[in-house]
């Protein structure tokens, strides 16, 4: 795969079109057995349908999308309760996926849940999104969009970073004008940065805050130099590779609160593995220390394949 932004430039020059493609090739997913006896299951049918088209219709930037150039993700929904007529307590899980330049598979960019997801819903809502009026006129419809935007507004700031430098900053910048213009009111949480150690304000500020600028390079050098350049030189993209995730470890070392670090090392363990498993004994050595700090619950499987 090319660099997405000499692939734009391609398809807008050879393949004019009077509308711009949009980004998002998202599938929705809710699992509502826990309440099935209390809701019309037409809702939650209608409901899914809503949301999908809603991601993946919208223009959530001002760039061309070929089909091949558009996001793999996925947001499953877990209904957990209803709160009140309507009104619904729920875990939601984002994961998004970005090919990998010359290979047969795609790699991980975000893999996370929220458990702060409440929100208004009826039979024939529209689901709506103001970008200058985020709280909407109710505040718990509104949180329903609010949420959706704000983690494809993450998904796009890791995609963009990942193919070019700080290139996701903008997309970054939009989550956190939704975090600071967030809908508030009884049982919506998440906004705030004391709603819990893992919430929407902290990740957004571990992208957006100045000590954490170096967070973008890392994005870049672990996809674009390191994982898209592997099958043309991979002793040099091994060697981006484990600089990115040295400075993931002086980030997580400057703030054990942050949330950005374990989130990107969310499910690396076989694709480090399998980059790594090649590599030689001083470079295993380094990265083990690495690894010890920045994803510490799987170093002991990390130890059994590369000591």
């Amino acid at each position: 795969m090319v660099q997405k932004f000499v692939y734009i430039l391609f398809i807008g020059l050879f393949f004019f079109t009077s509308l711009p493609a949009q980004e998002m090739a998202a599938t929705v997913s809710i699992q509502s057995s826990k309440v099935d006896n209390q809701v019309d299951p037409k809702l939650f049918v209608q409901l899914q349908t809503q949301l999908k088209d809603f991601i993946n219709q919208r223009k959530w930037t001002a760039d061309v999308f070929g089909t091949e150039e558009k996001i793999d993700c996925n947001f499953f929904i877990t209904i957990e309760s209803v709160l009140s007529p309507n009104v619904f307590d729920a875990k939601l899980s984002i994961v998004s996926n970005r090919p990998v330049y010359n290979a047969a598979y795609t790699t991980g960019l975000l893999n996370m849940q929220d458990a702060n997801f409440s929100f208004k819903y009826q039979l024939g809502q529209p689901i709506e999104f103001n970008e200058t009026r985020v709280q909407g006129a109710d505040a718990l419809q509104s949180n329903l969009s609010a949420i959706m935007a704000y983690y494809v507004y993450i998904i796009l700031g890791l995609d963009y970073d990942s193919f070019a430098p700080k290139a996701g900053v903008p997309y970054f910048e939009k989550a956190l004008n939704i975090v600071n213009n967030a809908p508030e009111g009884a049982g919506i949480y998440g906004w705030k940065s004391y709603d819990g150690q893992r919430n929407r304000y902290i990740l957004i500020d571990n992208f957006t805050k100045n000590g954490y600028d170096q967070i973008h390079d890392v994005i870049y050098g672990y996809y674009r130099n390191g994982l898209d350049a592997m099958s043309e030189k991979p002793a040099i993209s091994r060697i981006a590779m484990l600089n990115a995730l040295i400075s993931l470890q002086e980030i997580h070392e400057a703030s054990s609160l942050s949330m950005a670090v374990p989130i990107l090392m969310q499910g690396k363990y076989a694709e480090i593995v399998g980059i790594f498993n090649l590599a030689d004994k001083a470079m295993k050595k380094q990265l083990l220390t690495t690894l010890s700090s920045i994803d510490i619950a799987n170093i002991n499987k990390y130890k059994e394949v590369l000591e």
